[in-house]
């Protein structure tokens, strides 16, 4: 299969109205392509249009409404033919310890991070299988390879994402499809900011190693060592390589993490691999039978 090129190319970005999905729309128009930029509201993007009118189109677009997805779709067809590239970008931060979670407000997020992706992806798949070609391009976050205290819900969205593309990505390969899943660590968006959304039930016994931790979150707002145009620039040239990664980390924080991560789970796989042998059938017995 020959390697893509961004001149020209097709994408359809979801929550271009701020951070990674608006800069992800910036570069990919910088560098030739032709974008559906969507947002729920229109109006919040119209000035990427006005300064790329050749190429791109303001679409309405809400992730957690299956007419909606139909539309953005149809209309990116309509207007380019095609679609080369999908970047599922839409999604949002809720905070509270696992106690103090709100039902609603969890389900809220699952609708947007998990199902909305899902959604997109699952309207989109056919066009690109018919086409033999195509890439799938889903902004996860550290959180969705690593959990910690106050983040838990949000990690579960993004742990639901990340075997969900996981599993894609293997299913679709055989088709001519790529998949690539991106990880970033602390970036300067409205994540921690405007978006973020935290529960109002706070109770003082996790006051110390939760409500602590986000009220650091929150306070890096602004601060957050990550570039978001850096990062753009990155995801948007995933399309034009060879062979993509199917998991990229963005940032030295989520990198060192990780490391560390995997290191607490090598000793554990040392520690507990007594356990772990000793739940099968012995070698000489596999069939199960008894003496």
């Amino acid at each position: 299969m020959m390697t893509p090129t961004l001149q020209d190319s097709v994408w359809l970005i979801s929550g271009c109205s701020s951070g990674f999905g608006r800069e992800i729309a910036r570069t990919a128009l910088e560098s030739g392509a032709r974008v559906a930029v969507t947002a729920r509201c229109p109006e919040a993007i119209a000035d990427l249009v006005s300064a790329w009118p050749q190429q791109a189109v303001a679409l309405a677009l809400d992730v957690t409404d299956a007419g909606s997805i139909a539309s953005a779709v149809a209309n990116t067809l309509s207007a380019f033919g095609h679609i080369d590239v999908l970047v599922n970008n839409a999604g949002y931060g809720y905070v509270a310890a696992v106690e103090e979670g709100e039902d609603a407000a969890v389900r809220g997020m699952f609708e947007t991070n998990f199902f909305g992706a899902l959604a997109l992806t699952r309207a989109v798949l056919p066009l690109m299988r018919e086409r033999g070609r195509g890439h799938i391009i889903t902004m996860s976050s550290q959180a969705g390879v690593m959990a910690n205290p106050g983040t838990g819900y949000y990690s579960a969205s993004k742990y639901a994402l990340e075997g969900f593309m996981d599993a894609l990505a293997k299913e679709v390969a055989p088709l001519g499809i790529r998949v690539s899943s991106v990880q970033p660590g602390a970036f300067r968006t409205d994540w921690s900011g405007r978006s973020m959304q935290r529960s109002d039930k706070r109770l003082p016994a996790y006051e110390d190693h939760v409500h602590s931790r986000l009220n650091m979150i929150a306070e890096m707002d602004g601060k957050q060592p990550g570039d978001p145009v850096r990062a753009a620039k990155i995801i948007v040239d995933l399309y034009a390589m060879e062979a993509p990664p199917v998991q990229l980390l963005l940032g030295a924080g989520v990198l060192a993490a990780y490391r560390d991560k995997i290191s607490a789970l090598q000793a554990d796989l040392a520690r507990w691999e007594r356990l772990t042998l000793a739940a099968d059938f012995p070698v000489d017995d596999a069939d199960g039978s008894r003496g």
